[in-house]
């Protein structure tokens, strides 16, 4: 049975890192990646400082074209998922400003993201 929300944006904040995916639910595969950890992205990045705002901007934009060379910018037409309230309550409120700049990025280079309330994933693992 296929899943309605077939593609979900998932991020990863450390103190070191931001890494971005885009996960195909149906079959459980990551279909885009991008990561401060990478060294083209860590390279470009001023000062060694790979997670910050600046930063998070960056990952942002570099899986909006990964997305766009997969051909999935779109989300196959229904969009890609994006549960931002959920995202912010487990990277915690100092980190809400990194979200918001990750899927700012991906929507101003024409990811057609929809954002989600938080209680409306209904298929997700209880206390997670």
């Amino acid at each position: 049975m296929p899943v309605m929300k077939r593609y979900v944006l998932r991020l990863f904040i450390s103190l070191k890192y931001i890494t971005a995916n885009v996960v195909d639910r149906n079959n459980g595969r990551i279909v885009a990646s991008s990561s401060t950890a990478e060294h083209t992205i860590k390279e470009s990045l001023e000062c060694g400082r790979s997670c910050n705002a600046k930063a998070a901007t960056i990952v942002g934009e570099v899986l909006a074209r990964r997305l766009k060379v997969e051909g999935l910018n779109e989300g196959q037409g229904r969009g890609i998922h994006a549960n931002i309230g959920k995202e912010v309550g487990k990277k915690g409120f100092k980190n809400q400003t990194k979200v918001w700049a990750v899927v700012n990025a991906l929507q101003n280079n024409g990811v057609k993201l929809i954002l989600d309330d938080e209680d409306d994933d209904k298929n997700s693992w209880p206390n997670s």
